[in-house]
């Protein structure tokens, strides 16, 4: 198979819009026609995990952090950034990062977190908001079936775990054909009316154009009547964090423990102990603390990241128990999800997840 072929499947699963704006997230280097002859999985590309690559024989790393964030005026190797670009181009190596786009994902970065602490009822904890749209369009009756599948299958009418949802009316459409066109029914010149479907489904923002296109293809008018309505729901299936529900409560200390071995944390720091019992967990691998007011809103009983300001523990410190995981640590299990998707969609395709700790904070 070629290299595009995989990173077909990864943004299928984790689409670039879903990224934040900051971000990144992508092909960082390489040209994707080549056959592949293996994926090493990692959190951060270093030049260890490059050479990793090389010895191997394999032509493509999938990342979890960009190994570019910004442009370039020059590439000399002053810094590992740019040796690690020059290595991979010297070697035809494939770089592709999955960064807030898989944290953002339904089922991404952190319900893999989520499934090592052992949440239940896991739901996303900031949903993204003007994500969605709502397309109407009006069909002759004899082929309302066909364009309402081939909506759903280019990804309208997902809502929760529900799919080919859509809202269907009978009504009666009416058009007079001019000259120079080329009428599916009626004639040229006079008013026709026909019974037509009024179907109503909803979208994700960065999926208009590609459902535009399948609606154009299928729909039988040659001047089909289609409208696109912004939607304020919050998209629940995609955003920031996550929260869910421990199947047995635990005291403050026995979670922390429990954490600190889970994600072999060389440290937890955490906010003053008050002697609750932890039943709702908040968490956002990386760099989440942005989340907290989210969490305490969501009445979570501790939150759990990667990363705190120091100033956040004296604000929140009577709100939520907080647990500084470390940003490495929480994020880690990345390259298990990675490698499980991947084994699923092409099971002879070759994969080793890194042997390299790419952590550059050390703890004495």
């Amino acid at each position: 198979m070629k290299i595009k072929e995989v990173l077909n499947a990864l943004e299928m699963f984790a689409p670039l819009p879903l990224q934040d704006g900051f971000d990144n997230a992508g092909l960082q280097i390489g040209l994707t026609d080549a056959e592949v002859t293996g994926a090493l999985l990692c959190l951060d590309v270093t030049e260890a995990v490059v050479d990793e690559a090389i010895a191997l024989g394999y032509n493509l790393i999938v990342s979890h952090h960009p190994l570019i964030f910004k442009g370039f005026k020059s590439v000399t190797g002053k810094d590992y950034v740019e040796r690690c670009v020059i290595k991979a181009i010297k070697n035809d190596i494939v770089i592709y990062s999955m960064h807030t786009n898989l944290d953002n994902a339904l089922l991404g970065v952190n319900y893999k977190i989520a499934e090592k602490i052992g949440l239940r009822q896991v739901r996303v904890l900031e949903p993204r908001e003007n994500a969605l749209l709502k397309l109407v369009t009006f069909v002759p009756m004899k082929h309302v079936n066909q364009v309402r599948d081939a909506l759903f299958g280019a990804g309208c009418g997902c809502i929760g775990n529900y799919d080919a949802c859509s809202y269907n009316i009978e009504g009666i459409g009416t058009f007079r054909a001019g000259n120079g066109t080329h009428p599916y029914c009626g004639k040229i010149g006079e008013l026709h009316h026909e019974e037509e479907m009024r179907i109503e489904t909803i979208l994700p923002v960065y999926k208009r154009d590609v459902v535009t296109k399948a609606l154009l293809a299928a729909h039988p008018y040659e001047e089909p009547a289609f409208d696109f309505y912004p939607v304020q729901n919050k998209w629940n299936q995609a955003g920031a964090g996550i929260i869910g529900v421990l199947e047995e409560p635990e005291t403050e200390g026995d979670f922390l423990r429990r954490v600190k071995q889970i994600f072999e944390a060389g440290c937890v720091k955490h906010s003053r102990l008050t002697g609750r019992l932890i039943r709702n967990v908040a968490l956002c691998g990386g760099a989440g603390a942005f989340l907290l007011p989210r969490a305490i809103a969501s009445q979570a009983d501790v939150f759990i990241t990667g990363e705190v300001k120091y100033h956040d523990y004296f604000y929140y410190e009577n709100s939520i128990l907080i647990a500084e995981i470390g940003h490495y640590e929480s994020e880690q299990y990345t390259k298990e999800l990675i490698c499980s998707l991947l084994e699923k969609k092409f099971p002879s395709l070759e994969l080793r997840m890194t042997r390299i700790n790419t952590n550059p904070i050390k703890y004495l």
